[in-house]
């Protein structure tokens, strides 16, 4: 079974947020970004490209997250195509709780 990584990270911490996820993925497990951290997506995928962790299943954010931002940062953030999907909180809590991942992980550095 899958995990799914939790994220709530500033610039700051992100890379030593993607290095303590490499300790243990695996495979097909999946990173939520919360809070702000969708607005460091291209560095994480720089961060993601440097370290061991590969063959992501989804990578989600937070509706609620994302409105925060005005639209030109939504629209240069690239987001319909670095996100695999954007869930609202009632998601995000359905798809913690059923059985697609064995094991949920924040990181909060």
């Amino acid at each position: 079974m899958a995990t799914l990584y939790q994220l709530h990270s500033t610039v700051d911490t992100l890379r030593r947020s993607t290095e303590q996820m490499a300790l243990t993925w695996r495979a097909g497990d999946s990173i939520l970004l919360l809070g702000t951290t969708v607005t460091f997506i291209d560095w994480l995928q720089a961060y993601l490209n440097d370290s061991d962790i590969d063959n992501i299943q989804a990578i989600y954010a937070l509706a609620d997250d994302i409105a925060t931002l005005s639209d030109d940062t939504q629209k240069n953030l690239k987001l319909d195509k670095n996100l695999t999907s954007i869930l609202s909180d009632s998601e995000w809590v359905t798809m913690t709780q059923d059985d697609k991942f064995e094991n949920v992980v924040t990181i909060n550095l």
